[in-house]
């Protein structure tokens, strides 16, 4: 399975309504993090989980389903975390 989908995979505890996920890693070819093997994403999720969270506890959230693939595949992720209201 790919990166991008483990990623999928894992935020589907989040019960979203969407998800757009993007892969920014060429952006970042040589930088901090990518030269060793960490990759680039940002991420638009809604899920109706996120209701009455502030922005904070929404991405902890996020990172929390991420789990260990937060320490040593992904090097960054780019959030907006949204509920279906806030489209």
């Amino acid at each position: 399975m790919n990166l991008a989908a483990s990623i999928r995979e894992r935020l589907a505890v989040l019960a979203p309504e969407s998800i757009e996920l993007t892969d920014d890693s060429g952006q970042h070819v040589g930088h901090e993090g990518s030269r060793d093997g960490g990759s680039h994403f940002s991420l638009v999720i809604v899920s109706p989980r996120f209701a009455g969270m502030k922005t904070l506890s929404r991405h902890r959230l996020v990172y929390e389903a991420m789990g260990p693939l937060m320490h040593r595949q992904i090097h960054a992720l780019a959030i907006r975390a949204l509920t279906p209201d806030e489209l």
